[in-house]
Formats: structure tokens, C-alpha cells, sequence
């Protein structure tokens, strides 16, 4: 039996939100939704939204969060909140007191960090649920209407969940149509003195390389019929709301669990709650072995921002910073050492991972600069719209960053670029390298 009413939680929650305010954080009002551990993996499966669209894939998710959850080979997490406005949490039934009080502080944090780091700002936190309700409205009435269906939906979701991250990874920075960018063009050729404009070809599709291959092909393809123009835009849309959590996590859990630590140790909580706060804050921000803990490195890193440059200096930094960014800055050779960080690569000829840089005098910034790498979206490709041909050729290039694509992977890639596009694709890249077309 829960050893918490409703009302216990109420009183909780306004004292964590008291400490709050003290603390000059500003977070959207946040509503706690109580349910058991079946609805949270379902919650956990369709990304936390009260609403979504039916995909395989969710159900697919959830069979394996179950699987794993019953044989033990993992937990549920303690919360999850959505990015809101108000802010929706969820909360196990099953957690005793203590636990809610920490991830209740937990969730202050959260939302704070959703309110005021820039990353958020178009996000559209007012209305993300009833988009997110709508799209879903939208995918059901396709799948039942008998001139579609849902093998045919599926077909198309599938395509764009696989390029679901081709879109802008800058929020901010607003993707100009042709019209705009050829009035663009256009000035500089007529301003131009130098030269340097004279065989710029005001024709070409795009006028400069597009990020954002979902989009352009909904916008270019005259073949695609609207409810599959519009299940492209929607996928397109869900990833452009995600892409900012996917960007900045280590910030995001390490300021949520810097947030509840400081609030709970001011809420003045009994000594066995408190016992119980500690071994459950210790084991969320302990180091993992042989992988980075997200939560551990992002409430590192502010610690030390804290104890060096003060307490309102965090305060800007989760205002202006992503993942990349924050490593980038503060993740020095000093925590670096601390945290005994190093990179290691597949060796193919052996066989197994390898050690391939520890933290050191000379080698931290190797090592810092590896892990940046692998933060975020940076681990996956970015794909260039080059051109359009007029014969309806479609030109396409990898963004090379050093590292080569699998090309077992990237075929498969294209099998489902080729569902969206029904026409001839040219792929350029780097192997070994060497420029490679497909």
C-alpha cells in the first residue's frame, strides 16, 4: 500500500515550489498525473504525449520496454515530464513518498529548463498537445478511409521515420521558401560589382543546399498526394519539437538533478526520507561503466560552474547553451581528470572496442572533442538537397565530418527515401577518402 495521499503530495508540492521561486527559477505550472507501471511504459513507448498517432514502431517499443522490465534487465524511470505548457508529469503509483518529493524537485528543474533554454523557444509549448492531438486525428482518418488504409500509411511513416532527423537542427533559424531566396539571389546579382554573382543560376532548385530533405520532397514532389504530403509534415513537425531534447540531455538531466538536490535539501524532510533521497540521488548521478550517464555528466559539470563561477552564472548557462556548446565551454582538462573520460573505437582487425585516448595533458581535448561527437543528433548523418534536376532527378550529398557512412545501412536508407520520392536519386559522399556517387 502507497504510503502518500493526494493531499501529502499537494503540500509537498507547494513547498518544492516555494524553494523554487527562491531560487529564482521560472518554470511552467506543472499538472501530475498518477499511474501505475503499465501505463507508464505505455507513456514511455509513445513518448510521454497523451496523444499520439498509431505506428508499429510504439508498439514495438513498448513489447521491449515490457520484456526487458519483466526479466529484469531494466526499471522504469521515475518520472517522465512533456515539454508544456502547463507541463505534464507522470508519477508512479507504486513509488513511496520520498520518491515522489525528489522527482516532483526533479520536475521543477525540468520544466525550468523547457521555459528558458533557447533551444525551446519555438517549440510551441502552448499548443504542442493539441498539435500532437490533431496529427493524431488526422493519421486515423487516413488509415480508415478505404481508398488508403493502414499498410499504405504505414508506407509512408515508415519512409519518414527513417529520415525523421533530415530537418533543421538550429531552431531559430527560420528555413526561407524559393520565392524568399530567390528575391534573395536576385538583389546580390543586381548589387553585384565584383563579378562574383554573374553565372548564378536563379533557376536552380534549391538556391542553396536544403537540411531539410522531408520537407522538400512534400514541397517537390508532384507525384505525392496530400494525406501523404501531410503525414510527411507531420513526422517533419514532430521531430523539429524533439530535436531540442535530443540536444540538449546532458544539460537537461544535469540541471533537473542539480534543481532537486538543492530543493530537497532545503525542504526540511524527515530523517527517513531523507536517507531515502540520498541512495536514490546517488544512484541517478553515479557514473556508468564503459558509457557516459547523461544525468552524472551534466550535474558534474554544473557543480563545478557553481563552485568556480557562482550560482547565476548557471542560471545563464541553461538559458543559452546546448549540449555541443556546454561541452564544449566547461568541460575542461580539470573534469575531464576527474571524470576519468577517454575514447575508444571498433577495431575491425581485432575484433573488439579499443582504448584510444585517455584524459591526459596532452590528449584531453581529444578525448572531449570524441564524446561532443557522439552527443545528440551528432551521431547521425547530415543529407544535403543539392539540386533538382528538371529531369526530375534528385541530388543528394553527405555532409562529411570526418566519418564514413555504412553503406549497408545507407542503401537501406535510400530504399525508403526512394518510397517518398518515386523518382532518380544521386548520392555523394566520402569513403576512405574518396568521393563516392551512388
Amino acid at each position: 500500500m502507497a504510503d502518500w495521499s493526494a493531499d501529502e503530495l499537494e503540500e509537498w508540492d507547494k513547498k518544492i515550489c516555494k524553494i523554487g521561486d527562491d531560487l529564482g527559477l521560472d518554470w511552467y505550472p506543472i499538472e501530475y498525473e498518477i499511474c501505475d507501471y503499465k501505463e507508464m511504459m505505455g507513456h514511455m513507448a509513445y513518448t510521454g504525449m497523451p496523444t499520439h498517432y498509431r505506428h508499429w514502431s510504439y508498439g514495438k517499443s513498448f513489447d521491449r520496454i515490457q520484456t526487458e522490465y519483466n526479466l529484469g534487465m531494466s526499471g522504469l524511470p521515475y518520472e517522465m515530464i512533456i515539454n508544456s505548457n502547463p507541463s505534464i508529469s507522470y508519477l508512479m503509483t507504486e513509488n513511496p513518498m520520498s520518491t515522489h518529493i525528489l522527482t516532483m524537485a526533479h520536475c521543477v528543474g525540468h520544466s525550468d529548463f523547457f521555459k528558458n533554454n533557447r533551444m525551446f523557444a519555438e517549440t510551441g509549448a502552448d499548443t504542442v498537445i493539441d498539435r500532437f492531438k490533431s496529427a493524431s486525428k488526422r493519421v486515423k482518418k487516413y488509415m480508415e478511409d478505404p481508398n488508403i488504409g493502414i499498410a499504405e500509411v504505414e508506407r509512408i511513416l515508415d519512409a519518414c521515420h527513417t529520415i525523421k532527423y533530415q530537418v533543421p537542427r538550429s531552431p531559430g533559424i527560420k528555413r526561407r521558401n524559393h520565392k524568399d531566396l530567390k528575391k534573395y539571389y536576385h538583389n546580390l546579382i543586381l548589387n553585384d560589382k565584383s563579378g562574383r554573382w554573374d553565372h548564378f543560376d536563379l533557376e536552380k532548385i534549391p538556391l542553396e543546399p536544403d537540411t531539410n530533405l522531408l520537407s522538400f520532397i512534400a514541397e517537390h514532389n508532384r507525384n505525392l498526394k496530400d494525406w501523404e504530403k501531410d503525414l510527411i509534415h507531420i513526422v517533419e513537425r514532430e521531430s523539429l519539437y524533439f530535436i531540442p531534447q535530443a540536444c540538449t540531455k546532458i544539460m537537461n538531466e544535469g540541471w533537473a538533478c542539480m534543481m532537486h538536490e538543492k530543493i530537497v535539501n532545503s525542504l526540511g524532510i524527515p530523517d527517513d526520507y531523507y536517507l531515502s533521497f540520498i541512495r536514490l540521488h546517488n544512484q541517478v548521478v553515479r557514473p556508468h561503466l564503459g558509457r557516459i550517464n547523461p544525468y552524472h555528466l551534466g550535474f558534474k559539470i554544473f557543480k563545478y560552474i557553481e563552485k568556480n563561477q557562482g550560482f547565476d552564472e548557471c542560471l545563464r548557462v541553461r538559458e543559452t547553451h546546448n549540449d555541443e556548446t556546454f561541452l564544449k565551454t566547461y568541460l575542461n582538462e580539470e573534469l575531464c581528470k576527474e571524470l576519468n573520460l577517454f575514447s575508444y573505437s571498433f577495431h575491425h582487425r581485432e575484433g573488439y572496442d579499443k582504448i584510444t585516448d585517455v584524459s591526459g595533458e596532452n590528449s584531453w581535448r581529444t578525448v572531449r572533442d570524441d564524446l561532443i561527437k557522439s552527443v545528440g543528433l551528432n551521431s547521425i548523418p547530415v543529407i544535403l538537397v543539392k539540386q533538382l534536376l528538371k529531369d526530375g532527378t534528385l541530388i543528394l550529398e553527405h555532409e562529411h565530418d570526418g566519418r564514413d557512412l555504412e553503406l549497408s545501412e545507407a542503401n537501406k536508407v535510400f530504399e525508403h527515401i526512394n518510397k517518398l520520392w518515386h523518382g532518380d536519386i544521386k548520392f555523394t559522399t566520402i569513403i576512405e577518402e574518396d568521393n563516392w556517387e551512388f
